[in-house]
């Protein structure tokens, strides 16, 4: 084993022992040997085999890529900082820089500021989340703009609680892989969103299938279903324009499509509003 597969495969042990499965959503119920997680629940995160993830740990692999090892640094929990020492001991180079999307404008702040039943947000041409409102935190969740939720596509893809309220997710996410596809023909030099789309094609099976029978369906506007906690099930309209000042932004707004579906997500907003207020209360 030489001294870099060696050190690698030490990394990722220690990496390893130390996440709780609480950390990660995983149950903790009976009798775990493995102090932190498994290697197989390691290798599931990541979206690799964990015939190969086990011989990483046991110095038997090459170098791998930078979207492995990104993915592995989210399974693993990584700081920034342990993120980068990953990529230099295993492929003896800095990560690739992450991604800082260019500012929303003030005058679109305000504009979705200004919209308080109404959810909406604001995306780039890799469908990363660049602000939003609260109706749209309401009806996507908190934390949507952040981590796994701070990208469209790979929320869609990827996180399960959003996957199972869009009762239409087949239609959606073919739609989204086809957007996908056609960004890439207009941006093809930008590495951040080829990332992505490797990314998307090592960790969803879905995505790799649509991705390579070349779906490509660039639809802006249309109706979904979906089912939320608080709500219930509805009916929305979306519609994406394309903003003014930045023709790599645009603005999504989400509107109801019948009567029931606007007191459903009346319902939704206030029901957050109203927490929002009481935790203020709280706190002051």
């Amino acid at each position: 084993m030489s001294r870099h597969n060696a050190d690698l495969a030490e990394f990722l042990r220690v990496m390893r022992a130390r996440v709780r499965p609480e950390d990660v959503g995983l149950p903790v119920a009976g009798n775990r040997r493995t102090p932190g997680l498994r290697r197989q629940e390691v290798a599931q995160s990541a979206a690799i085999s964990v015939e190969w993830y086990t011989r990483l740990e046991q110095g038997r692999v090459g170098s791998p890529g930078a979207t492995v090892l990104d993915a592995l640094a989210r399974a693993l929990r990584l700081s920034e900082s342990e993120r980068h020492h990953l990529h230099l001991i295993a492929r003896g180079e800095a990560p690739p820089p992450r991604h800082r999307p260019a500012p929303v404008g003030a005058a679109l702040q305000e504009l979705l500021c200004g919209m308080p039943l109404l959810p909406a947000y604001v995306v780039d041409f890799r469908f990363d989340v660049l602000a939003r409102n609260e109706p749209a935190a309401a009806l996507f969740g908190a934390d949507f703009g952040s981590g796994d939720t701070g990208n469209v596509a790979r929320m869609l893809f990827l996180v399960p609680r959003i996957r199972a309220m869009q009762l239409d997710w087949t239609r959606i996410a073919r739609e989204t892989v086809g957007n996908l596809r056609a960004n890439l023909a207009r941006h093809r030099t930008d590495a951040r969103l080829r990332a992505l789309v490797d990314e998307l094609r090592h960790r969803s099976d879905d995505f790799a299938a649509w991705w390579n029978d070349q779906t490509v369906r660039e639809r802006a506007n249309g109706t979904k279903r979906i089912r939320h906690e608080a709500g219930g099930e509805l009916t929305v309209r979306y519609t994406t324009l394309a903003t003014l000042d930045n023709s790599d932004q645009y603005l999504i707004a989400v509107t109801p499509a019948d009567a029931a579906s606007e007191r459903a997500l009346r319902r939704i907003v206030t029901t957050r509003a109203g927490a929002l207020t009481g935790t203020a209360r709280a706190l002051g």
